[in-house]
C-alpha cells in the first residue's frame, strides 16, 4: 500500500518480499476495514473489487445471558460503519496495481540486510534468484511484520518495548457455509469467548478462545464444531455447520515499540505494534501508519524538509495507543481469564450490559470500531 501511494505522488520505490506471490494471495489474515480505510482504498483507486465484493456492515451484536445486543454504528457515529473484506484480497488488488504499472516486485528474496540506517543513504541488500543485490536508499520502511529484520537492526537502547501476552489463543476456522448472521456476533460465554465472522456470502470465520497451550491437533472438525454449537446457543437461532477448509490456533498479545523510526529506517504495521485481534484493528493500523508515511515521504520529496519524516512516529503512536487500550478492552471484556472467578464473571457481564444500554459507553464502542478520528467528535 505505501509502494502504491507514493507512486501516486511520482516517487519511486522497490518492494521485497520474503515469501512468494502465491504464498502472500492466500494467507487468510484480517477481514475488517474501518471507515477511514475503505475511505483510503476508494480515494487513491484501489477500492473497484472492495465496493463490489465487499460487505457493508452497520453493527455488531453482543450475545451474552442468552440474549443478543445490537450496537448500531451508523445511528451512533453519523452513518459510518465497517467493511469485511479479507486482507488477502486487498494484497491481490495492490499487487496487480502495482504489476500491471510495470512496477518492481521481488518475491522469495532471502538474506535481507539493512545497512548504515542512520545516514541518508541507507542501503538493503538481498539475494533473489540466487543472485545478490545491493539497493541505495533515501528511505526504508520496515514494513516485514513483527518477525522480520528491520526492527531488530536498530541498535540496542533505541526503542522502548511495550508488551502484553494474553493466557489464553484464538482457534480460527474458515468453513465453506454461509455465514448464520448478517452481521459479526461477539460472545461471552462460561466457557470463553467465541466470534463469528465472515469472508464473503459463502465463506464463514469463526474463532473460539482456547488455552495457551492447545494443539490445532486436538481439535477435530467435530470438536470445533460442537464447542462452537455450545457457545453460541441462542433460543431460536442456529449457526449453521459447512466443510472447515482451515484451521489454525494463534497467540494474543500487544506489543508497541517506541519511537517507530530511527535514521532513515521507518517501521509500519505489525513490525511496530501487535495488537489482539478483539478490536480489528492490526490491518487499520498498518494502512494508517503507511498512509501517513506516504505523505511525510511526498512532503521531504518536495520541499527536501525532513520535519514531517521526523515527526511520522508521534503521529502514528497517539492512533496506536488508542486502538491498543480499545483492543485491551474488548479483549478483557470478552474473555474468561484462567484466574476468572464468579466475581470477575459479574462485572464482565456488568459492563457488557452497561455497554448497551448506555448510549454513551455503545457509542465510545461504535466509534472506536470503526475507526475513531481525532479531532471529529
Amino acid at each position: 500500500m505505501l509502494a502504491h501511494l507514493l507512486r501516486l505522488h511520482g516517487i519511486s520505490s522497490v518492494v521485497i518480499e520474503t515469501r512468494s506471490r502465491e504464498y502472500v494471495e492466500h494467507r487468510v489474515r484480517a477481514g475488517v476495514l474501518e471507515q477511514g480505510s475503505v475511505d483510503l482504498l476508494e480515494r487513491t483507486g484501489v477500492g473497484e473489487r472492495m465496493r463490489r465484493e465487499g460487505l457493508v456492515h452497520h453493527g455488531i451484536q453482543l450475545r451474552f445471558s442468552d440474549s443478543d445486543h445490537r450496537v448500531d454504528f451508523g445511528a451512533l457515529t453519523g452513518g459510518r460503519g465497517i467493511t469485511v473484506y479479507g486482507q488477502q484480497e486487498l494484497v491481490k488488488d495492490l499487487i496487480n496495481l502495482r504489476l500491471d504499472a510495470g512496477e518492481p516486485i521481488y518475491f522469495e528474496v532471502s538474506q535481507v540486510t539493512l545497512r548504515d540506517i542512520d545516514s541518508d543513504r541507507p542501503i538493503i541488500t538481498f539475494v533473489h534468484d540466487d543472485t545478490e543485490t545491493t539497493l541505495g536508499c533515501d528511505v526504508i520502511a520496515g514494513c516485514d511484520g513483527f518477525h522480520g529484520v528491520s526492527r531488530s537492526t536498530i541498535p540496542d537502547g533505541v526503542l522502548n518495548a511495550y508488551e502484553r501476552e494474553y493466557p489464553f489463543a484464538w482457534l480460527g476456522i474458515l468453513a465453506t457455509v454461509a455465514p448464520s448472521s448478517e452481521e459479526l456476533i461477539y460472545c461471552y460465554h462460561e466457557r470463553g469467548f467465541a466470534l463469528l465472522s465472515m469472508r464473503s456470502p459463502t465463506v464463514s470465520r469463526l474463532y473460539l478462545q482456547v488455552a495457551a497451550d492447545e494443539r490445532i491437533d486436538d481439535w477435530s472438525d467435530a470438536r470445533i464444531w460442537e464447542e462452537l454449537q455450545t457457545r453460541f446457543t441462542l433460543d431460536g437461532w442456529t449457526l449453521q455447520e459447512g466443510p472447515i477448509i482451515e484451521k489454525a490456533i494463534s497467540a494474543l498479545r500487544s506489543y508497541v515499540v517506541e519511537p517507530m523510526q530511527f535514521g532513515r529506517l521507518h517501521l509500519a504495521g505489525d513490525a511496530a505494534h501487535i495488537v489482539p485481534p478483539t478490536g480489528a484493528k492490526g490491518m487499520n493500523l498498518a494502512l494508517r501508519d503507511v498512509s501517513i508515511l506516504a505523505d511525510a515521504l511526498t512532503s521531504f520529496y518536495r520541499t527536501g524538509d525532513t520535519a514531517s519524516l521526523d515527526g511520522y512516529s508521534a503521529q502514528c503512536l497517539r492512533r496506536v495507543w488508542r486502538a491498543q487500550h480499545f483492543s485491551w478492552w474488548m479483549t478483557s471484556m470478552l474473555h474468561r481469564f484462567p484466574d476468572s472467578d464468579a466475581y470477575q464473571a459479574q462485572l464482565q457481564l456488568a459492563q457488557l450490559a452497561y455497554t448497551v444500554h448506555s448510549r454513551a459507553a455503545a457509542t465510545s464502542l461504535a466509534e472506536n470500531y470503526v475507526g475513531y478520528e481525532w479531532g471529529t467528535s
